[in-house]
């Protein structure tokens, strides 16, 4: 029994085999330009979340550092005011008995 194939059966197999070589470096291109895209979208949103983070962190910061003041000018007026107390019970005593 001879091999025989039908003419139109290796054309189509020819053709076919054509396109694919043919289309492969613009699909191969095609699928670096997708994956660098890709990996540039995922870069951005890093940074974008990392600024985020950073910004909560100064925030949370500045809070801290604002709050820290007042509470030394609250602390500092607490020292003035027991130190102002002190002062006049010592008058008041030094008044009171004059001749020590």
């Amino acid at each position: 029994m001879p091999d025989f194939v039908n003419p139109q059966i290796t054309d189509a197999i020819t053709q076919t085999n054509v396109k694919i070589l043919g289309e492969a470096p613009g699909m191969a291109m095609g699928m670096l330009y997708q994956s660098t895209a890709q990996a540039l979208g995922n870069a951005a949103h890093n940074a974008a979340t990392a600024q985020q983070n950073a910004n909560t962190i100064l925030q949370a910061t500045t809070t801290q550092g604002v709050a820290l003041m007042y509470g030394v000018d609250t602390a500092a007026e607490a020292v003035l005011y027991s130190i102002d107390h002190r002062f006049e019970e010592a008058m008041n005593i030094f008044n009171a008995n004059p001749a020590r």
